[in-house]
């Protein structure tokens, strides 16, 4: 098992060699270690029941009530979670100049608390909420306060713990929540994150691809790519004729298009690759 994990390193250590300057992509498999679920399992299947989609929160009251109340339950999950091996060592990258860009599709601001400063959340991020009207932001944690305030029975709840800090309540925890309003206009809340079925602002993109385009390659690790908003760099990866690279344990959607596909726990393979790196700079400055 050793022996394999430094062949798979290697490898991508080689990789890197020869592509200096990554737009590294990462999916909720970083995440797992964190104790932070995912919705698909190592083939992209779905696991659990299809997510909350972004425009039934939007124009429906009661999805609203639903998804505060899970998410009540659920938010510890998120805001107590960890970086595991696989941020740290993607901070790590960073701190050796070898990632031009990263783009997350998780919201659980873990590659921050890691470490990484060139990151860009493109699903958005947990921990701020924002009204729908005015579009004035406050923090998660603040909105956590305000719901057991209006919903004292909150607290009291627990149940199984979902990805993205969702929890499974039964629905009749819903019907009679009480939820906050914008401080500024009253207007709605809604986590700062793009749910599914919603469209990701057209600038982060653009910012994305723009680093994408000065980048020799596109890692991607953890992800199996289901989604069209973090596949897109793919596509545009190979139009634009850069080697894409992908550690994921499973099939991803990108499997006929990169050029390698190491199949392991992202985790383990970063941190091997990242002592390797070091070791090598080591023995530079030795020399």
């Amino acid at each position: 098992m050793a022996n394999q994990l430094r062949i798979q390193a290697d490898t991508l250590y080689r990789f890197i060699q020869l592509h200096p300057r990554l737009l590294v992509l990462t999916g909720a498999g970083v995440s797992l270690a964190s104790g932070i679920p995912t919705y698909r399992d190592e083939n992209g299947v779905w696991q659990r029941g299809t997510p909350l989609q972004h425009y039934d929160f939007i124009q429906k009251e009661a999805v609203r009530k639903r998804y505060w109340a899970r998410s009540f339950v659920g938010w510890p999950s998120i805001s107590q979670a960890q970086p595991n091996i696989a941020h740290q060592a993607l901070a790590q990258l960073e701190k050796l100049g070898l990632i031009e860009q990263l783009v997350t599709q998780n919201v659980d601001n873990l590659h921050q608390a890691a470490g990484s400063e060139q990151v860009v959340d493109l699903h958005g991020n947990l921990q701020r909420v924002i009204c729908l009207q005015c579009g004035a932001k406050t923090t998660r944690a603040e909105q956590q306060v305000r719901l057991a305030e209006l919903n004292p029975q909150l607290p009291s709840l627990q149940a199984e713990v979902r990805p993205d800090g969702d929890a499974a309540l039964a629905d009749d925890y819903f019907a009679h929540l009480h939820l906050p309003t914008c401080l500024v206009c009253a207007g709605v809340l809604m986590p700062d994150v793009v749910f599914f079925g919603g469209t990701v602002p057209v600038t982060r993109v653009d910012n994305c691809l723009t680093a994408l385009e000065k980048s020799d390659a596109l890692f991607v690790v953890g992800s199996s790519l289901k989604v069209y908003s973090g596949y897109r760099f793919c596509v545009r990866a190979k139009e634009w004729g850069k080697p894409i690279i992908l550690l994921n344990p499973g099939n991803t959607r990108a499997d006929e298009i990169a050029q390698l596909h190491i199949r392991a726990d992202c985790g383990a393979v970063l941190n091997e690759l990242v002592e390797s790196l070091f070791s090598q700079l080591q023995g530079n400055c030795e020399d």
